[in-house]
């Protein structure tokens, strides 16, 4: 990470011209201003800046829209306010003498902004610490590149935008050569930027990469995740790819973002016991993530795309099964000893982390207060399983269960819960009359 007075000696050396001050929006991108290097440590970094408030209330296409109580066309899409976070100072070495600032939203007196991800990830890290304990997290997340620059008009497949490779590349380590330099280059990058990767890797489907970080403090973790994004997309677009972090983007495809959690309390690991089994705070976690995951779906399954991973044979999960190193499971109980951990398998990759990290949180946090005890794990294929509940099967029936979750309601609040059950609500509304290709291939000549 890069400090405030590091910033300063380069940007009076002519080595950082601009400051990039951001706030991670409902979609779990960065949104903000550039500055002037100079002018932003003048002015911006003790004062704070303001941004319209609508970049916390809107649809992926930034389009103003009714509905929020936190703005609107009746409030007069009033401002807010964003105070720099120097703790989240860095480089972005994809980006020439730039550096970036998460910022933290604020309201009219000072208050945090509620329903903005990181409060939001904030304020559930604080119920988990009112029980002793702290959250560490490693993400893993999933994408597919794409030859050439994606456009509205584009057709993805076949006669359009294809995979950068046709085979099952998987685990393979002889990498065409714009694979290995788009690697060399993101490496690279996020190390410089104080992202060090554990490991990239190719998946089973055509085009598909997955990066995995190491364990850090949770909150880091998802600023991390956001920043990782934007660096991918950056370096793809210089190498004549597209970058896809879409959860099924195209039939057969599954992108997920796993959440690898651990939970210490004064430093000790809390989920193992002394003979490196689950302990119990690690199954009541377990219980509490498999009771209350399905109530909270639109914070880790957002939009109607996200249902569409959740396929048999896709590495997955359909139902809330748990179980040792299955990797079918929707919580799978990873690493051994000391280091044994929780993977949440349901997040796709095109969830917000803020949001997917609380939603896990929360539940953990619900397993603990109601010292839930989960069912007995899943030692085969979890997807023929019979008697377990289904992972929610579409954004309808997901948005409905979040509205009425009791956990969603204790734990994020009323107005949290209407913020991003209405954000649910303009999905489906988009959708709803749509006409798609795949509709008029099976219908056209046969209704």
């Amino acid at each position: 990470m890069f400090s405030v007075e590091e910033l300063r000696k380069a940007a009076g050396a002519g080595l950082i011209d601009t400051v990039l001050l951001a706030v991670p929006d409902l979609q779990g991108r960065l949104k903000g201003k550039r500055y002037g290097a100079r002018h932003f440590l003048n002015r911006v970094l003790d004062g704070g800046a303001e941004m319209c408030a609508y970049i916390l209330a809107t649809d992926p296409e930034m389009t103003p829209v009714d509905g929020f109580a936190l703005t609107s066309w009746a409030s007069g899409y009033e401002d807010l306010r964003v105070e720099p976070d120097p703790s989240t100072l860095r480089l972005l070495p994809w980006m020439p003498r730039t550096a970036l600032i998460l910022g933290h939203a604020l309201g009219p007196e000072g208050e945090p902004i509620e329903v903005a991800p990181r409060q939001i990830l904030r304020h559930q890290l604080t119920r988990l610490a009112g029980h002793g304990l702290h959250a560490q997290a490693g993400l893993e997340t999933e994408f597919v590149l794409f030859r050439g620059a994606y456009t509205p008009t584009s057709r993805v497949g076949l006669n359009g935008l294809v995979p950068v490779t046709v085979d099952n590349l998987d685990y393979a380590l002889d990498h065409p050569p714009e694979y290995d330099r788009f690697f060399r280059r993101l490496q690279g990058s996020l190390s410089k930027a104080g992202m060090p990767v554990e490991a990239i890797k190719t998946e089973g489907a055509p085009g598909q990469v997955e990066v995995t970080f190491p364990y850090g403090p949770a909150l880091r973790a998802c600023d991390n995740h956001v920043v990782f994004k934007h660096a991918v997309r950056t370096l793809a677009n210089r190498s004549a790819m597209t970058a896809t972090f879409m959860a099924a983007p195209q039939t057969g495809v599954a992108s997920g973002l796993h959440l690898h959690i651990s939970l210490t309390r004064s430093g000790n690991p809390m989920l193992p016991d002394p003979a490196g089994q689950l302990s119990e705070t690690g199954t009541q976690a377990v219980a509490g993530l498999l009771a209350a995951l399905p109530g909270l779906a639109p914070l880790y399954a957002p939009n109607t795309n996200s249902y569409k991973r959740f396929t048999p044979g896709s590495f997955a999960p359909t139902r809330m099964t748990w179980g040792p190193d299955n990797r079918t499971c929707a919580i799978r109980i990873a690493g051994h000893g000391t280091g044994l951990h929780l993977e949440v398998r349901l997040p796709g990759a095109d969830a917000n982390p803020y949001l997917a990290l609380s939603a896990a949180i929360a539940a953990i946090v619900h397993g603990i207060e109601q010292r839930l005890t989960p069912p007995p794990p899943c030692t085969t294929n979890a997807y023929e399983t019979v008697d377990v509940p289904l992972v929610p099967l579409t954004l309808d029936q997901a948005r409905s269960g979040f509205r009425h979750s009791p956990v969603a309601q204790e734990a994020f609040g009323k107005d949290v819960v209407e913020h991003y059950a209405h954000l649910a609500q303009l999905e489906l509304d988009h959708h709803r009359g749509i006409v798609t290709d795949a509709e008029q291939a099976r219908w056209f000549t046969r209704a």
